[in-house]
């Protein structure tokens, strides 16, 4: 394990520099165009730690009126600069835009926190700073980020009753359902988190145990690692949100391999205030690039309609629009629903009878891809991972397919595994792959999740209870959806002891199913 979580953080890291380089020269230029000039600032941040900021005020600002106030916190590990197309933007319709680089990175002071309370008491200090040094209105007070910044944007919002609207863009809510769900560590992701660190930040020492503690799948550290995320997570602090009552947008992607939409999907559910949530295909943050090169998106485009109505009270009717808007990964245009819950009206089962034992520890061929490649595959080209139904190895994974569907399914929303599972030992961890099946038996990835259990008798059956990653396709007229069950996937850590055996069956009194949600036909 030791010597593929090396491999994985120097891939990782590999990968950030270039990007991390191309951003910042390709994001750089587009300011120095622009007409309102960027002011380059420190900013002292809790306990006085420096902050590296700049500032894009309206043109003709003079002090004689506010202008509400935006603030950027930067994703992980990209510099400060990273903002600075959209800033100009939203400083050309009126905005005070203030971008810093969150404590930890690049030339701020510090260390990493991951989205701890110092970062949240840095993000109350640039406002502050904000409203004392630039005609910034104290009643108009927004926040957005991406990634790294939206979970901040979130967390103080929470915390600071002065952030009256946030933009959560490719975030998360709940970090631990990210990055540990199904109780399975989603081992690329964090490698690519931990590498980006390490090239452009500096790890606290509390982070970096719990970097280690992670990929060592130390149980008796793992109520310390879900502690330490709920602290990290808007979802611990829904209750605070919702009293301060900032109107909240959140968006992300199908294919988010860092923070998967579902569980940005149920803190929607539970918001009280304004709020929005858009679904787009794409993986980490890739719906947003283009929007930071300055070219049309239709995200930040949003993001700009949310702060103008909740921030200036301009009546361009986005409060009037469904909130819950999808974008399906094999077809254009945008769906619009009351709520989440509305997303998958109806409900298909597709009945996963007899019994089947799989061996564990090889890949039957089966898996979720590579982290950011293939959902960017996805979004671009609808390339998702395939695989060939008919020769996947029955001995290494378990297979159900349905009858061919006589017209289109539209799947919405989140599919449901319902089995029951008898181990051959006490720990163990499964993976569940739903694929679009053509006539010719390839597969295409619809979804899938990781499931992982520890502390369950040899030989005693109990069930199992998993929700695929939310999604939005497409399965065309004359295609079959089939479940695919096996033990091994490169995105996740897995915990099946050698020679370890999974046995799945469907009792007459507790038949085993996926439940298929489908929009209205």
């Amino acid at each position: 394990m030791g010597h593929h979580r090396r491999a994985l953080r120097t891939t990782a890291m590999g990968a950030v520099s270039a990007t991390l380089v191309a951003g910042a020269f390709g994001v750089a230029p587009t300011a120095q165009a622009a007409p309102n000039s960027v002011r380059f600032v420190d900013i002292a941040g809790d306990g006085g730690t420096t902050l590296k900021a700049n500032v894009i005020t309206p043109a003709g600002a003079d002090g004689t009126r506010r202008h509400p106030l935006l603030v950027l916190p930067t994703s992980w590990g990209l510099p400060q600069v990273e903002y600075v197309a959209q800033a100009q933007k939203l400083a050309n319709s009126g905005y005070i835009v203030v971008s810093y680089n969150v404590r930890g990175f690049w030339q701020s002071g510090g260390e990493i926190e991951v989205a701890g309370p110092p970062d949240i008491a840095d993000a109350s200090r640039v406002i502050d700073w904000a409203l004392a040094h630039t005609p910034a209105d104290a009643r108009r007070v927004g926040m957005a980020g991406v990634s790294y910044g939206a979970g901040i944007s979130l967390l103080t919002a929470a915390h600071d009753k002065r952030v009256r609207a946030v933009a959560a863009l490719s975030g998360w809510a709940d970090l631990i359902d990210s990055i540990y769900s199904g109780r399975t560590q989603h081992v690329q992701a964090a490698a690519l988190l931990d590498g980006a660190s390490i090239v452009t930040g500096r790890q606290s020492a509390e982070l970096r145990q719990i970097f280690d503690d992670f990929y060592a799948s130390d149980l008796t550290k793992e109520q310390d690692i879900i502690t330490w995320g709920k602290k990290r997570s808007a979802a611990s602090y829904v209750d605070q949100l919702n009293k301060n009552g900032a109107a909240v947008m959140m968006a992300n992607a199908w294919g988010d391999t860092v923070f998967p939409p579902n569980q940005y999907a149920d803190f929607y559910e539970k918001l009280t205030g304004p709020k929005r949530l858009e679904f787009r295909p794409g993986d980490h943050a890739t719906a947003e690039l283009t929007g930071l090169f300055g070219l049309p998106n239709d995200v930040w485009r949003d993001t700009e309609r949310w702060f103008d109505h909740h921030l200036k009270d301009e009546d361009n009717g986005i409060d009037r629009e469904l909130p819950v808007r999808l974008k399906s990964r094999s077809a254009g245009g945008y769906e619009g629903y009351p709520d989440w819950k509305s997303v998958g009206a109806t409900n298909k089962k597709i009945a996963l009878a007899g019994t089947s034992t799989i061996r564990t520890n090889v890949n039957s061929g089966a898996d979720g891809g590579v982290v950011f490649l293939s959902s960017i595959l996805d979004q671009v080209a609808q390339l998702p991972p395939v695989a060939s139904i008919p020769l996947i190895p029955r001995r290494w994974a378990a297979v159900w397919q349905s009858e061919k569907y006589p017209t289109t399914q539209r799947v919405r929303g989140t599919a449901k595994l319902h089995t029951t599972l008898t181990p051959t030992e006490e720990s163990g961890t499964l993976v569940a792959y739903l694929y679009d099946v053509g006539p010719l038996g390839l597969g295409k990835l619809v979804s899938n999740a990781p499931y992982t259990f520890h502390g369950r008798t040899p030989g005693q059956p109990f069930g199992v209870d998993l929700e695929l990653f939310s999604t939005a396709y497409d399965v065309p007229a004359g295609h079959r959806l089939a479940l695919v069950v096996d033990t091994v996937d490169p995105l996740y850590i897995e915990h099946n002891p050698s020679g370890a055996r999974l046995t799945f069956s469907s009792p007459a009194n507790d038949p085993s199913y996926v439940s298929i949600p489908l929009r209205e036909q």
